[in-house]
């Protein structure tokens, strides 16, 4: 393996160490690996799980497919011949190594991105480690959903290294990634935080640097505002869980896959007042529905096994009436429009 350089535009490989094979892993590899850039990812895959190996060969030719066979975003696969991107070519090649020891992993890695377990106890445990065994100028970056930074952390030596690098998923398809650096360094101080930048910009990646932490980041946040009040529009008996999916479709996400929020409201106050028109045309309106937002609780596993009539139960037996166990045919088919769409509506 090449030894780890912080200069990422330096030629031969940058070496990317993996640390979970996952959704959101082998998908992450999947970017690593198509990217066409001037110095192309060697991607070392690390996972304890005793069938490693015929368990990525089983799925990561899926997340390759669809790189392969269109571009958009930014995003360009390898050039020349597509059979560069079959998983026996990676192996054999050496750009893409598998592992059950975390210390061969990351010893001469230049990137370590984890997506292990969503739990805190896991991931205070597994940082210490990679920071005594990846070289000393290596990235640390953790792909969680919802545990800060400034938690994972805690036993680090060197807290500052570890970047919250929160994708969108599935991150080989979307765009959006949501970098947060540690609560005491300051953005524009951090060369963690401006390598980082430089190789997202290589993979022609946006992130978006929040400024602090905040539980669940922001798309999240947003998201899952709207999925409850969804939820509490099924419970209600207002619309099924399909009517309000036609809804989102056919309405909000159409208009905010071309322009977000602010721009398409301030867009419904006309070309003179903007935003300040449409607040004040329908200020009331938004008032009245904020105050009658729908407030539901989640209830745990153990909780929903004893109570099949929560609304929670109730939900996901109707969704799953509707639309059935989801297969790979369902997802390839969700990406392969989630390309397209996406490459309609990149600026």
């Amino acid at each position: 393996m090449a030894a780890s350089n912080p200069d990422m535009s330096q030629p031969g490989f940058i070496d990317i160490a993996l640390v979970g094979a996952g959704t959101i892993g082998l998908s992450f590899a999947a970017l690593h690996l198509s990217a066409a850039t001037e110095r192309p990812a060697r991607v070392i895959i690390f996972d304890p799980r005793p069938d490693l190996k015929d368990y990525i060969e089983a799925k990561l030719p899926e997340y390759l497919s669809i790189l392969v066979r269109s571009s958009g975003q930014g995003q360009k696969p390898t050039p020349g011949n597509p059979e560069a991107l079959s998983l026996a070519s990676l192996i054999e090649t050496g750009r893409l190594h598998i592992t059950s020891s975390l210390s061969e992993a990351v010893a001469q890695a230049a990137i370590v991105q984890e997506q292990g377990p969503e739990r805190v106890e896991f991931k205070q445990q597994i940082w210490p480690e990679i920071e005594s065994l990846a070289p000393p100028d290596a990235l640390f970056w953790s792909s969680t959903s919802g545990i800060p930074g400034s938690v994972q952390s805690q036993r680090m030596q060197d807290k500052s290294r570890l970047l919250i690098v929160h994708p969108f998923n599935p991150p080989h398809i979307m765009p959006l990634l949501e970098i947060i650096a540690a609560p005491d360094v300051q953005p524009s101080q951090s060369p963690c935080l401006a390598r980082t930048m430089e190789y997202w910009a290589s993979l022609g990646r946006k992130p978006v640097i929040l400024k602090e932490e905040i539980t669940g980041f922001v798309a999240n946040r947003l998201a899952f505002a709207l999925f409850r009040e969804a939820a509490y529009l099924v419970e209600k008996g207002i619309a099924s869980a399909e009517d309000i999916d036609q809804v989102v479709q056919q309405s909000l996400g159409p208009r905010w896959a071309v322009r977000g929020p602010f721009w398409s409201y301030h867009a419904g106050g006309g070309e003179e007042r903007g935003l300040e028109g449409f607040l004040d045309k329908i200020g009331d309106t938004i008032q009245a529905c904020w105050d009658d937002l729908g407030t539901l609780q989640l209830q745990g596993p153990e909780v929903l096994g004893k109570d099949s009539a929560s609304w929670q139960g109730r939900l996901c037996e109707q969704v799953e009436s509707q639309y059935g166990k989801l297969g790979s045919t369902d997802l390839r088919d969700r990406d392969e429009k989630l390309r397209s769409v996406l490459d309609i509506t990149k600026p």
